[in-house]
C-alpha cells in the first residue's frame, strides 16, 4: 500500500476542511450580525481564502512528503537485472539506471513542489546523482539550489558543500577544489579536519606534495581533539614528513 493512498483514505473519512471553515465563518458573522452587517461579506471571503490556502498548503506538503519517500525508496533500490524474493524493488539493471532514476524522480520532485523543503532535499539527492552520472554542471546547479534553499545551520548544508568540491576536482580544478574544500571547513566547522584532509589530499593528487606536507604537519595543533590525526600523521608518513 503507498503512503499516498494511505494519505487519501485518511483525507476521505476527515471532515472537509473547507467545510468546517465555512461553518465558523458563519458562526462568527451571525454572533456578530447587528454590530457587523457591512463588513460580513468582506470577513466571510477572508476566513475562506484562508481556510482554503491552509488545507492546499498541507495537502501540497503531504504529497511533496510522499514524493519524497518514494525518491528515497528509489535511491535505496536494490541493483539486480531480476525482482529479488521478499523484497519489494524497485529493481534497476546497473548503478547507472538507479541514479537516472534518481535524477528524474528529483528533478519532477523540484517542479513539482518548488519552494517546499522536500524540494530543497530533492535538489541534493540531484546532485549526488548528477555526479555519480559525470553530469558536472547539472550536480554543481543541484547543489547550488540546495545551499539557497536551507537555511546555515541546516544540518545537511555539508553535503551540498562538499559536493561543489568533487565537482570542481572531476574538472580537474585544483584552485576551485582546494577553494571549496575551504568553504566546506569555514560552513560546516565541525568538518574542518576532514576539509584540511581532503586539501592535503588534492595537493598531493596535484603533484604538491610540499605544500601537503605542510598542511599535514600542522594538523594536530589545528586540530587538537580531532579523530583524524592518526590519519594525517599516516599521510604525512607516507609522503616523508614528520
Amino acid at each position: 500500500m503507498s503512503k499516498s493512498a494511505e494519505l487519501t483514505r485518511k483525507d476521505m473519512k476527515e471532515p472537509d476542511k473547507f467545510q468546517v471553515a465555512a461553518n465558523q465563518a458563519a458562526s462568527w458573522i451571525a454572533a456578530r450580525k447587528k454590530a457587523a452587517i457591512p463588513v460580513a461579506a468582506g470577513a466571510v471571503v477572508v476566513v475562506l481564502a484562508v481556510a482554503a490556502f491552509s488545507a492546499l498548503s498541507q495537502r501540497k506538503a503531504e504529497a511533496a512528503g510522499a514524493a519524497l519517500s518514494g525518491l528515497y525508496q528509489i535511491a535505496g533500490a536494490e541493483i539486480s537485472s531480476v525482482p529479488l524474493p521478499g523484497v519489494p524493488g524497485p529493481f534497476y539493471p546497473s548503478e547507472d539506471a538507479r541514479q537516472k532514476a534518481v535524477a528524474e524522480a528529483a528533478a519532477k520532485l523540484v517542479a513539482d513542489f518548488t519552494g517546499t523543503r522536500a524540494a530543497a532535499l530533492a535538489s541534493l539527492a540531484l546532485g549526488d546523482a548528477k555526479l555519480r552520472l559525470g553530469d558536472l554542471e547539472a550536480a554543481a546547479a543541484a547543489y547550488q539550489a540546495y545551499l539557497a534553499a536551507a537555511p546555515r545551520e541546516d544540518a545537511l548544508r555539508f553535503g551540498a558543500l562538499e559536493g561543489l568540491a568533487l565537482v570542481e576536482e572531476g574538472k580537474g580544478n585544483v584552485a576551485g577544489a582546494l577553494t571549496a574544500w575551504g568553504r566546506f571547513g569555514a560552513e560546516a566547522p565541525a568538518q574542518a579536519d576532514r576539509a584540511d584532509l581532503e586539501k592535503a589530499r588534492v595537493l598531493e593528487q596535484a603533484g604538491r606534495a610540499d605544500e601537503a606536507k605542510k598542511l599535514l604537519a600542522g594538523f594536530a595543533d589545528a586540530h587538537k581533539e580531532s579523530p583524524l590525526t592518526g590519519e594525517a600523521a599516516e599521510r604525512l608518513a607516507k609522503l616523508g614528513g614528520k
